[in-house]
């Protein structure tokens, strides 16, 4: 489990379904977008069975958080990634 601060947000990456690399606001500045999954409160019940035991939460960040960000999830030590560009 790990831990990352972006702004005066904590997030614990164990959470983190997806992540959106590019994106633009309005503004023509970068943003980043993660998704988020939030255990509902039946998760922590045993005794109830759900299919659906997560709500999933868009969260965008732009200007030096997107960038932070985005250097944190394209560090080779940080992501795989399984499709590299060919050139």
């Amino acid at each position: 489990m790990a831990f990352i601060k972006i702004d005066n947000i904590v997030v614990n990456t164990n959470y983190i379904a997806a992540i959106r690399l590019q994106g633009r606001v309005r503004s023509e500045e970068e943003s980043i977008c993660l998704l988020i999954a939030i255990p509902s409160a039946y998760l922590l019940q045993e005794d109830s069975i759900s299919s659906n035991t997560y709500h999933y939460e868009w969260i965008e960040f732009t200007g030096d958080s997107a960038k932070a960000l985005r250097d944190y999830f394209t560090s080779f030590n940080n992501v795989i990634d399984l499709l590299p560009l060919c050139y």
